[in-house]
């Protein structure tokens, strides 16, 4: 018996078997900024902790610990000490309380007659900020209050960039959507990007969203932004699913032991919504500021050191946060919690900074921890006294029975990667199949007859000849021969929404870590590579949930390599026409070429460029949730509308620079045979280039250039050239030379757009690698595509 407690006293996480609950006993990681993230998100000493399972392949673990279910690499839970292993239990229920009670005024506008004598502070340009963790709906409730149509999913790390809008009937109150963060320690970009425009920026009120199903962890974020020391209101969002589970919360509690106005909100049913902006509003106009900025029981033995160490640093640093308008309350506990950002921002003066660490130091001794969980134990503390008090909701609800259910299979040890296939299998089916095919080819029959009747009509007119060829073989070949296309990117798109609604593409990240870190990559980069099947311009973008500028940088190489859906079009004409019995398969079988060129590109990066290991695997696993119609049709008509945009600007002109190059010489004379135009001059010396892969045209040369402006122009160029007529397409090809080119268009440089986000996100340098990089691989893997289909 005695050995058998020694043993469970040296326990790690990573042993923990299956089923079973432990007590955190220490955390012993040496990565301070991932220790500092552990710790944020929970894992603090003294808490209970559950291994839900372990991925299908063995690594990570999924646990649950404070009512949410989070990812861990093995290795990340080996360094977590637990102690009293027992079974999983129902936690006792503390009270049962109601929050139909009648709301306060806190916030309201009577109380700032009383307070102000009615005269604003603030009278007009009000900033409004929403702040809150990854995935607790800060975008759903943005769309609400501004009427925008941003884009929305169920997993973290939607909203990776600040999105500005005007709140809706109040034309002088911006709203800014700030990227989810767990707390004011930045872990990677996104985050560091929501603490600089909370820091710098200085909105004149915050709304911090919470996730009611989940308040616990929320709240840490919570309590850090009341130290800034800004007038703040909380929203209580997805409050209608608290409810349908049999729970409840005590607003006029939470607001009475905050300090702060609470309105509990559903931002999907559209309910609470006026009320939070009255308050908002109004706490912005009167500048209501929070009553209480400190959370640390001084009584209590634990937290007397903290409590002491904290406010001896902020009579310390008080003038120097004077100096650099910075709030002293929140400063003081980053300098406890070691922050290096906020210690270099107060003071040059070693002096200064010697002091603090002195204190620091003799809370680490009294309180019998470190600095990092000594501060995170005084947060975690006051909120499950606060979460025991006022909030009441079931061990388990629907969501999470109905999530565990669906997990057996979705992350199954045998069924996990099946699934995926499957459900891939299922989309392409749906895409290039009956409905996607179907609707297409009703487009492409009403074009047919609008072609026809507008061509009818110049004919009658007696308009020029050269005019008429413009518009018909010209703008209607190009344009339309895209436009034809539409409902396939529709199609696809509306699935992609519907996994991201779902929670499914954390799963994927969770099943999937495990083979991207044999390449040097990690589970969460699968995230953007996924969206970029559907763009790369949001792929590369979402890059910035990766804490890791090494991941970030190989990620954002590979994404391009993940064919978006600007080739679909290319894909279905050529498949349609030489692969018309198996269309589907052979456009899956292109799909997987851009994933293997592009894992192998990895393997090589990781060997050769990026030495160094992958980042740790720390990622919240949301519940399921069904589809949100109003979400997906959202992303549809944003898709729909942006594709038909780009029909009847980029493509429309491109389209015009296309015919016109091909109908004149270099004498501007018209030309009958478009073998002697601009156009053909231009592709002669292309040609050369791509003759190693058995395309000897012209005329394919130059659409691979107008390409490079967008992957539709590929289709809209063919099409013009074909003189107005994309059956006679096929004509230019053999089936052998028509696979080399789907090749070639898969792998070659992604669009202008993708070029300059990676431009934008990585710099100059490495945008003109992309481009050589890209037209090189696509190159040699044609190339051998073309001398392998030779042989057969």
């Amino acid at each position: 018996m005695e050995k058998q407690a020694n043993e469970n006293l040296t326990l790690t996480l990573d042993k923990l078997p299956k089923g079973k609950e432990a007590v955190i006993s220490a955390i012993n990681c040496e990565d301070k900024a991932l220790r500092q993230h552990i710790l944020n998100m929970g894992l603090t000493p003294n808490v209970e902790v559950m291994l839900v399972k372990a991925a299908p392949m063995g690594d990570p673990l999924e646990i649950r610990v404070r009512g949410y279910e989070l990812t861990l690499r093995k290795k990340d839970a080996a360094t977590i000490v637990i102690k009293d292993i027992h079974d999983a239990h129902m936690h006792k229920i503390h009270r049962n309380v109601c929050s139909t009670a009648e709301h306060t005024q806190k916030g309201e506008s009577q109380t700032y007659l009383e307070s102000h004598k009615g005269k604003p502070v603030k009278k007009s340009n009000i900033k409004l900020a929403l702040v809150g963790n990854q995935n607790c709906g800060k975008t759903t409730l943005f769309n609400k209050i501004t009427g925008s149509n941003q884009r929305v999913g169920n997993f973290p790390g939607v909203t990776v960039d600040k999105t500005e809008a005007l709140l809706k009937g109040h034309k002088n109150t911006t709203v800014t959507d700030l990227p989810g963060i767990y707390s004011l320690s930045a872990y990677s970009k996104e985050e560091i990007i929501s603490r600089n425009y909370i820091l710098q920026e200085k909105p004149d009120a915050i709304i911090n969203i919470l996730d009611a199903t989940n308040i616990e962890r929320n709240l840490l974020l919570t309590l850090q932004l009341i130290e800034l020391n800004v007038p703040m209101v909380i929203a209580l969002n997805m409050m209608d699913e608290v409810e349908k589970n049999k729970g409840s919360i005590d607003i006029n509690g939470l607001e009475q032991e905050l300090g702060i106005p609470v309105v509990a909100i559903s931002a999907a049913k559209n309910e609470g919504i006026d009320e939070l902006v009255q308050h908002s509003i109004n706490i912005a106009r009167y500048q209501e500021k929070p009553t209480r900025l400190d959370f640390c029981d001084p009584n209590n033995k634990t937290l007397a050191p903290v409590h002491t160490c904290i406010h001896s640093i902020m009579h310390t640093i008080e003038e120097y946060c004077k100096v650099e308008n910075l709030p002293v309350r929140l400063c003081a506990t980053k300098i406890a919690e070691g922050d290096r950002l906020v210690i270099k921002k107060i003071s040059e003066d070693p002096g200064i900074m010697e002091l603090c660490e002195t204190l620091v130091q003799q809370m680490e001794v009294e309180s019998w921890q470190d600095r990092q969980a000594a501060i995170a134990n005084m947060r975690f503390t006051f909120i499950e006294q606060l979460a025991a008090s006022f909030v009441y909701k079931p061990e388990e609800t629907t969501g999470f029975r109905l999530s565990q259910n669906i997990d057996k299979v979705l992350t199954g040890k045998y069924t996990a990667i099946p699934a995926f296939f499957m459900i891939m299998c299922v989309i392409f089916y749906l895409t290039f199949g009956p409905i996607g095919s179907g609707l297409s080819l009703l487009m492409e029959r009403g074009i047919d007859i609008l072609s026809l009747f507008t061509n009818h009509v110049l004919t009658e007119y007696g308009l020029n000849p050269i005019v008429k060829s413009l518009i018909i073989d010209g703008i209607f070949a190009g344009v339309g021969g895209v436009l034809v296309f539409l409902p396939i990117i529709v199609v696809l798109f509306a699935m992609l929404s519907i996994l991201e609604d779902t929670g499914y593409m954390a799963r994927v990240a969770f099943v999937m870590d495990k083979v991207l870190r044999k390449i040097g990559l990690s589970g969460r980069s699968f995230v953007p590579m996924l969206i970029g099947f559907g763009c790369s311009v949001p792929a590369i973008m979402a890059t910035r949930t990766l804490p890791s500028e090494r991941d970030r940088k190989m990620t954002i190489l590979l994404t391009p390599f993940m064919s978006c859906s600007a080739k679909l079009p290319i894909y279905a004409l050529f498949t349609a026409a030489f692969f018309n019995k198996h269309q589907v398969e052979v456009i899956v079988l292109l799909y997987f070429i851009g994933i293997i060129v592009g894992l192998l590109l990895a393997f090589f990066m990781k060997i050769f460029i990026f030495k160094d290991k992958p980042t740790p695997f720390v990622l919240e696993l949301p519940n399921y949730r069904l589809p949100s119609f109003t979400s997906v049709s959202r992303l549809i008509y944003s898709k729909a509308k942006g594709f038909v945009t780009k029909a009847f600007t980029i493509i429309f002109w491109a389209t015009i620079v296309i015919w016109f190059l091909q109908s004149f010489d270099l004498k501007l004379n018209f030309v009958q045979d478009s073998s002697n135009s601009l156009l053909a001059l231009i592709g002669s010396f292309l040609t050369p280039i791509f003759q190693p892969l058995g395309i000897a045209d012209w005329k394919i040369s130059t659409a691979f250039l107008t390409g490079l402006i967008a992957k539709e122009s590929v289709i809209s160029t063919l099409g013009v050239l074909a003189g107005g007529d994309t059956a006679k397409i096929p004509e230019l090809f053999t089936q052998t030379t028509a696979f080399v080119f789907l090749v070639f268009s898969l792998l070659y440089t992604p669009c202008v757009a993708a070029i300059a986000t990676v431009r934008k996100e990585l710099g100059k340098r490495y945008a003109t690698g992309v481009v050589l990089l890209q037209c090189l691989i696509a190159w040699i893997v044609a190339f051998l595509t073309y001398k392998l289909l030779l042989l057969f």
